[in-house]
């Protein structure tokens, strides 16, 4: 059975961050996410998980200046310094969330990159995400790495799902792993349902995350079947977790009906086995 983890960054934006917690396990959910749990001390972030029965189950590792338009440095040539300063930092916060992955972000390549500093960049990502991925290890955490689609984020280094593979194969460690976002890859690619039975039988992914497409609102509004997409995700026995990283339409709780009535069929299933 699928488990869904609320994501805190862009769900329950009607309350203040630090109740959003509270919000999400009202509503039934069983685990959180979000972008970055830097401006906040680690010991009140697990203070809230534990006050609500939470679980963390992903963040992002620092992503170089995000005010400014930055997405990440993983692949930026020269800034391998920051990127292992930033790698420590994540992974103190892992320890003390007990979180056991965090999404290391390619960043931007400049639009005139020619396939020379394409080649540098990627050079510079396989060796940072080596080195991370050895110290991720001795602390019991997996690293993924994500395609992001150009529609939403111009110039991102990583798009296509077989490229985020063979990455990781190239790197060989096996706690790097993939984070298959439904939404971005719909959009670059498609044919959803193939690319999850071909890639989550690999071992090779780590996290799930699923929006509505094209306007990223909840996953059962729009072009996604998304009760047929759970129900290859649990027919191939993916045991982490879906995240739901998606914008309300309205408020949270009121566009939580997918939610409710998939609990209320895994209930009933449950029930009659």
């Amino acid at each position: 059975m699928p488990r869904f983890a609320a994501n805190l960054s862009m769900m329950y934006t009607e309350y203040d961050f630090l109740d959003r917690f509270a919000a999400a396990s009202q509503d039934g959910f069983e685990a959180v996410e979000y972008l970055f749990p830097y401006g906040y001390e680690p010991a009140e972030l697990r203070r809230r998980l534990d006050e609500h029965g939470l679980r963390q189950v992903l963040f992002n590792a620092p992503p170089g200046d995000w005010e400014s338009g930055e997405r990440g440095i993983a692949s930026l040539p020269g800034r391998e310094g920051e990127l292992r300063s930033g790698v420590e930092r994540a992974l103190e916060y892992a320890a003390a969330l007990g979180c056991g992955q965090v999404h290391v972000m390619a960043g931007l390549l400049p639009p005139e990159a020619t396939p020379e500093q394409r080649a540098g960049h990627r050079e510079t990502y396989l060796s940072n995400l080596a080195w991370a991925a050895e110290r991720a290890a001795a602390m019991d955490v997996d690293l993924l790495i994500e395609p992001i689609n150009g529609r939403d984020m111009p110039g991102y280094f990583l798009h296509r799902q077989a490229e985020a593979h063979a990455l990781v194969q190239e790197v060989g460690a096996s706690n790097l792993k993939v984070q298959l976002d439904l939404y971005h890859c719909q959009i670059v690619e498609g044919d959803l349902t193939t690319t999850l039975r071909r890639d989550l039988p690999t071992g090779r992914v780590g996290h799930l995350q699923i929006a509505g497409v094209p306007d990223r609102h909840e996953p059962d509004r729009g072009e996604l079947d998304v009760r047929h997409l759970f129900a290859v995700v649990d027919e191939l026995g993916f045991d982490g977790w879906i995240g739901c990283e998606y914008i309300p339409r309205a408020g949270t709780s009121e566009g939580l009906g997918w939610f409710e009535n998939y609990r209320r069929i895994e209930n009933d299933r449950g029930e009659h086995a």
